[in-house]
């Protein structure tokens, strides 16, 4: 895991401010089971709070206010907003995690409570994808599959990279009225959603964007794909 999510760049031009709540469950063994499994068992545990087994996740319409993380066998939960007020309240009652076969239990919580800025910033931010980013869907995989050069794949990914960023503002209620670039490095990689073989995105890139640290984009982000960790930030795009 890395360390404790920071606070806002403060390098940008006025953003949004978005509370989160970022908690990590420490358990008896690491966690073999994936972030759906998480989240099942959160959703049946708290029933009576939709939030935590939201299935609506067209990012055009909202974006998910919980979000479920393995991360190296870590169980953890980001709460934005609302989620973050529910997180808090449920916290407490959180002492296993009763995943089909195997239950595990929660010796410790660790949570970041915290108020961070989302909005395009004067310079770029490096990001770091922790998870597998879900980039492409039935519409855009085959135009993917089409192009040959790499260079031209990458323009490709880095469009959809930057509307995976404004899909995520949106859903959020921020505007983010200025221009987006990005320079990224990113290989593929072969995974799993919803029990179904594909292509995700490992790697890092570059945005004038400013986000909170452990936030999901593109697709199955409430199961945790497409976590971001910031690396750094650099004065030019480069």
């Amino acid at each position: 895991m890395n360390g404790e999510p920071e606070q806002s760049l403060g390098i940008g031009y006025e953003a949004m401010k978005v509370r989160t709540l970022y908690m990590i469950l420490q358990t008896d063994r690491p966690m073999q089971e994936d972030a759906t499994k998480l989240r099942g068992y959160i959703g049946n545990r708290f029933a009576g709070y939709p939030l935590l087994h939201h299935h609506a996740e067209t990012p055009l319409l909202t974006y998910p206010r919980v979000q479920y993380k393995v991360l190296e066998g870590t169980p953890a939960i980001l709460g934005i907003e609302e989620g973050a007020t529910i997180l808090k309240e449920i916290s407490d009652e959180i002492t296993e995690l009763a995943l089909h076969a195997r239950t595990y239990q929660v010796t410790r919580k660790v949570m970041y409570e915290q108020t961070v800025e989302i909005g395009a910033t004067r310079r770029p931010v490096q990001y770091r994808f922790l998870s597998p980013w879900l980039a492409l869907n039935s519409r855009n995989y085959e135009e993917f599959r089409s192009i040959d050069d790499w260079s031209e794949k990458k323009q490709f990914l880095n469009a959809i990279l930057i509307g995976n960023i404004l899909s995520l503002a949106k859903g959020l209620g921020i505007v983010i009225d200025r221009r987006l670039y990005t320079h990224s490095r990113l290989d593929a990689m072969r995974t799993r959603y919803k029990g179904i073989g594909m292509t995700g995105f490992s790697g890092e890139f570059r945005i004038n964007v400013c986000l909170p640290d452990y936030i999901g984009i593109g697709k199955g982000v409430s199961q945790g794909f497409g976590t971001l960790y910031r690396v750094s930030s650099s004065d030019t795009a480069g």
